[in-house]
């Protein structure tokens, strides 16, 4: 009887301590990997001879699920690394108001949407004049070299390759050659029959 007096007196006792502040750190029975060494993402690394925590991958890496046998298509290059000159997907009326969409919500605002470079941000004191997609040496450059600049960003252009999947991107490349020969028509570009009537041969 006085034993299990003592032991009830005991719990009693204990039960006044919860809630009750300590400074010491109290006695973690099963550490559980809670407390290691461990590095966080870009933190400094002493371990690797670069310093850097974070570790590039292997070069040809290629995340699960997202392996292609159409190389030009996602890169918009050819096996030899050289630009691919024509967009590799068919222009059609669904692919062309696909790309005027996307080029209207991400590249008007600094090409403008006839593409002269002269869109909303120059009249905010913007710091750098977008290009002039009517320039000859933008006309004349290979489609692919203006899907690399649109995905992975040239100077002070942003990349737009984490906003737009790649269809998208070659849509907005047929949507810029419909506006450059809107801009630069020549007398060639119309059909025979208009030709014809111009020039008072029909």
């Amino acid at each position: 009887m006085r034993i299990n007096l003592i032991i009830i007196s005991v719990l009693l006792l204990t039960g006044c301590f919860r809630g009750s502040k300590f400074e010491s750190t109290p006695i973690h029975l099963n550490p559980n990997m809670d407390n290691q060494q461990k590095y966080r993402s870009l933190e400094e690394s002493k371990f690797f001879e670069d310093g850097s925590t974070m570790r590039r991958p292997i070069e040809g890496t290629i995340a699960r699920g997202m392996i292609s046998d159409d190389y030009s298509y996602l890169s918009g290059k050819n096996d030899d690394n050289s630009y691919l000159m024509n967009n590799p997907i068919e222009l059609t009326e669904e692919v062309l108001n696909r790309g005027q969409d996307r080029y209207n919500i991400y590249c008007s605002v600094c090409h403008s949407q006839v593409g002269n470079g002269k869109g909303i941000v120059t009249q905010y004191d913007y710091p750098v004049i977008p290009a002039n997609l009517h320039d000859q040496r933008i006309r004349e450059q290979a489609d692919g070299e203006m899907y690399n600049t649109i995905v992975y960003g040239l100077r002070s252009m942003p990349a737009y390759g984490y906003q737009l999947n790649t269809e998208d991107v070659w849509s907005i490349i047929h949507y810029v050659r419909a506006l450059q020969r809107s801009q630069n028509a020549t007398f060639e570009d119309l059909p025979k029959e208009e030709q014809d009537k111009l020039s008072g041969t029909s």
